[in-house]
C-alpha cells in the first residue's frame, strides 16, 4: 500500500519529468503559464512541485501550459 509521501513523490516526478522531456526550466514554465493566465514565479513553481503537495487545478494547469495531452500512469 503507498503512503501519502508515495503519492506526493510520484506526482512530483511526474510533473519533473515532463518538464524534462521538454527540456524546460522552472522560469521557462513560468513564461508558459503566464500564456495561459496564471501568474507563478519560478521559485513558487520550483517549491510546488519539489514538495509534491499541490493541487489538482496547479497540476492541470502546468501540464496544459507544457502541452501534454496525455500521462501515462502506469510508471512506479
Amino acid at each position: 500500500m503507498r503512503t501519502k509521501d508515495d503519492w506526493d513523490r510520484r506526482t512530483r516526478n511526474l510533473l519533473k519529468g515532463e518538464l524534462a522531456r521538454r527540456g524546460l526550466s522552472y522560469e521557462d514554465l513560468s513564461i508558459r503559464l503566464k500564456k495561459i493566465g496564471v501568474n507563478q514565479n519560478a521559485n513558487n513553481i520550483r517549491s510546488k512541485i519539489n514538495r509534491g503537495t499541490f493541487s489538482a487545478t496547479f497540476m492541470i494547469q502546468v501540464l496544459k501550459a507544457l502541452g501534454c495531452k496525455s500521462l501515462d500512469l502506469n510508471v512506479d
